[in-house]
């Protein structure tokens, strides 16, 4: 039995299937198979494939048809298809074995189907031939464009790159079959970007077709097309964007947009000082704009430029310091070129841009300038008070010219005058001070607060005002059996007056000791002589001591002689010729006038020491003298008597006035029980002070004795006095004026006076309660 299947036309070529499910050993119609058409026998299977296009935009498409050669067309077979998509993709008519396709087919999701088909005879219920698979192939159809994955695209080109440079490239994919027609065959143009750029139509590697300048455009948007089907009618088609930007190389030279610029400078200010700025401009970026100034010409070589790396700007600068009275402007030159420039960029950079710089010299008020930094003059010693020793100048260097008035800081040996001219003011003598440091001040009068100093050195020079004399003190001895010719002592002298040549001093004896002196000289003709006896022996007791005078005279001019005296002791010498007898005597002396000066010393201190005795026993006699009530006693007196009075009536007896105080009598006072009216009374007994009339009294009766006493001193003196009072308001605590005695009174009161009264306390209570 045979089947075929029917299928719709595929490219316009009608195909007939014959019946799936027929194997090896099945009795089937052999057909010409169709073209396009696939069939391959498989393990007794027939298996058989076909196409069906994809985007089927109806509902229900025709595929094909499943047909039996049994079928007889009495509809007694039953089709089934069975597998993955069956009964949802695709589905077939049970009576005559056709296939539809119920949903949209894509290619890109599923190309192909395996479906299985089965014939069952109805009547029976079994099937009339075995399963047997088919393959649906979903053939391609253009439906998707071409789209750019890698997007967004950017890229960096340096500007001023020549023709060709390669840029980027660009590659877009087409998801549609590539092995079907030129639905995946892409082809690439520009839309945008011309005429900087071009795109290789295949490859889509985009390059430069013109220069580009990055100060002019820094950045450019280039817009690529990709289409399929090679661009052929009814392609589709996909864009991106490309953003290409130009890097920077070093094309432009730095350029002054001023061509002149105008500072101004102080003729005061240091050199280092900052006076103005220079500002050139480049347009490149970045390192490419680094800039190095310079000075392209300065004759006078007093300013230079700085680069300020930070902000690319020139500083000019004080190289030395300028002067308005000599120069009051100045015009320079400088220039500016880039700190880095490739070998291949030179060319941009043959010239240097330059700018002319011109600086004006402010005037302001400077110090007087002396004509030198400092002055040196000499003047011999010995000239008289206000010789001439030199002249110092200043002036105004400004153009008004101040006058100047000069002054000497801190000298009492010299003057100056307002010319300058300094003169001297006392005699000058080298061998005190041989050289004067002296600062001299100059002053305008116009502006006091302008001031300067130089220093000026004067040099005192020699005059041979000084004779010559011994170098030292000499203590010479002879022996009394010395013999003629004895070298006893050897001299030199020293001047202190300097000498141009050096000096040469010449030795002699005085006229008187030459024709009568025991000893002789010899000038050893080095600034030293040799004393020579001129006898044989000599005596101790008769002479002593010689005292020879030797002139020393200088080479000087003109030449001074001084006259020196030797002193020379006689001395008995042993055997040997030793001088240790001289010597104990020398020290014998020495040690006797050590004596009187201890004697003078101490006779000095027995003058003082009774110098003061005498004064303290005058001060201790005066007050003696002054204060005679001293002596006296201000205590109150007690008297003893022998006789036995009459008692209480007996008042002749003895004299009771006695026992009272001649000044003021007291009368008797009942005594207070209470302790608080005695407290009263004791605070009362201490008012009592100089507001007292009878203190005053007092005081007025020993002032007027030490205005009447004669042995008073003749100056300002204190007066001490010890007053004792008349008495205490409390009353008197004697049993003398008691007229009676209270027995049962409390002395309880005496505890509350304070710790004076506790031994009273003790006393009075320990008495009452004996008594009771």
């Amino acid at each position: 039995m045979n089947c075929y299947l029917l299928l719709p036309f595929m490219l316009g070529i009608p195909l007939l299937w014959p019946c799936l499910g027929a194997t090896e050993n099945s009795q089937t119609k052999k057909v010409q198979q169709p073209v396009g058409s696939h069939l391959r026998v498989k393990r007794g299977w027939v298996w058989n494939q076909f196409f069906v296009p994809e985007e089927m935009n109806t509902t229900s498409h025709h595929v094909g048809r499943l047909r039996s050669d049994l079928d007889h067309g009495n509809n007694s077979f039953q089709y089934k298809l069975l597998g993955a998509g069956a009964g949802s993709t695709f589905i077939i008519d049970e009576r005559t074995g056709d296939i539809y396709a119920i949903q949209k087919l894509d290619r890109e999701e599923r190309s192909l189907y395996i479906l299985r088909a089965q014939v069952i005879d109805i009547t029976t219920g079994r099937a009339v031939e075995p399963e047997s698979e088919f393959v649906i192939k979903v053939s391609d159809i253009n439906d998707n464009e071409p789209k750019f994955l890698d997007e967004p695209y950017e890229a960096i080109v340096p500007e001023m790159s020549p023709e060709g440079t390669l840029v980027i490239q660009v590659t877009a994919s087409d998801a549609d079959d590539p092995s079907s027609g030129n639905n995946a065959r892409l082809l690439y143009s520009l839309l945008q970007g011309q005429p900087y750029f071009s795109v290789e139509p295949t490859t889509g590697v985009i390059r430069i077709s013109s220069k580009m300048d990055r100060e002019l455009q820094d950045e450019y948007w280039v817009i690529i097309q990709a289409k399929d089907m090679i661009g052929q009618p009814g392609a589709l088609s996909g864009t991106t964007s490309v953003l290409i930007k130009l890097s920077d190389v070093n094309d432009n030279k730095p350029i002054f947009k001023e061509s002149l610029y105008r500072l101004t400078v102080s003729e005061s200010a240091p050199t280092g000082t900052s006076i103005g700025t220079i500002m050139a401009y480049d347009n490149d970026i970045g390192e490419n704009a680094e800039m190095d100034y310079s000075i392209e010409e300065d004759d006078s070589q007093t300013f230079d430029i700085i680069t300020n790396h930070e902000t690319q700007e020139g500083i000019v600068i004080l190289k030395k310091k300028v002067n308005f009275e000599h120069q009051n402007h100045y015009g320079i030159r400088a220039k500016v070129k880039n700190h880095h420039v490739d070998e291949q960029l030179m060319k941009y950079h043959t010239e240097a841009s330059t700018t002319f710089i011109k600086i004006q010299v402010e005037d302001v008020d400077e110090p007087p300038l002396f004509l030198l930094p400092y002055y040196i003059f000499e003047i011999f010693e010995e000239t008289p008070q206000g010789s001439f020793v030199g002249v110092v100048s200043a002036t105004d260097p400004d153009n008004r010219k101040s006058p100047i008035r000069y002054s000497i800081t801190r000298s009492k040996v010299f003057n100056i005058d307002d010319n300058g001219t300094i003169t001297t003011t006392n005699s000058l003598d080298r061998e005190i001070s041989a050289w004067y440091n002296l600062s001299i001040t100059a002053t305008e009068k116009y502006n006091i607060e302008q001031i300067s100093s130089i220093p000026v050195y004067v040099q005192v020079l020699n005059i041979n005002d000084h004779a010559p004399e011994f170098s030292q003190y000499y203590e010479s001895y002879v022996c009394e059996n010395a013999g003629s010719g004895q070298v006893i002592q050897t001299i030199s002298a020293v001047d202190r007056d300097e000498s141009i040549e050096e000096h040469h001093f010449y030795f002699n004896l005085s006229v008187e000791d030459t024709n009568s002196s025991s000893f002789t000289i010899i000038d050893n003709q080095d600034n030293t002589a040799v004393i020579l006896t001129n006898r044989t022996g000599f005596n101790l007791q008769e002479e002593p001591i010689f005292y020879i005078s030797i002139l020393i005279a200088d080479n000087g001019i003109p030449s001074l002689t001084s006259t020196n005296t030797l002193t020379i002791h006689v001395c008995d010498c042993d055997d040997s010729g030793s001088t240790q007898t001289c010597q104990y005597q020398e020290l014998m002396l020495s040690m006797g006038f050590k004596t009187e000066v201890i004697i003078a010393i101490l006779i000095c201190i027995m003058v003082i020491f009774g110098f003061i005795f005498l004064t303290l026993g005058l001060k201790q006699r005066r007050k003696q003298i002054l204060f005679p009530e001293k002596s006296e006693d201000f205590r109150e007196n007690i008297f003893r008597y022998d006789d036995e009075g009459g008692g209480e009536e007996d008042t002749e007896a003895f004299d009771v006035a006695a026992l009272r105080s001649s000044t003021i009598m007291r009368e008797r006072k009942t005594r207070k029980t209470t302790s608080a009216e005695i407290r009263s009374l004791y605070r009362q007994s201490l008012q009592v002070g100089p507001d007292s009339a009878i203190f005053r009294k007092f005081i007025l009766e020993k002032l007027e004795e030490a205005d009447t006493d004669p042995c008073a001193p003749p100056f300002d003196s204190l007066q001490t006095y010890a007053f004792e009072g008349t008495g205490s308001l409390a009353g008197s605590l004697s049993s003398l004026e008691s007229a009676v005695s209270d027995q049962d009174e409390s002395y309880d009161y005496l505890n509350e006076l304070g710790p004076r009264f506790k031994r009273l306390a003790c006393m009075f209570g320990s008495a009452v309660q004996s008594n009771n």
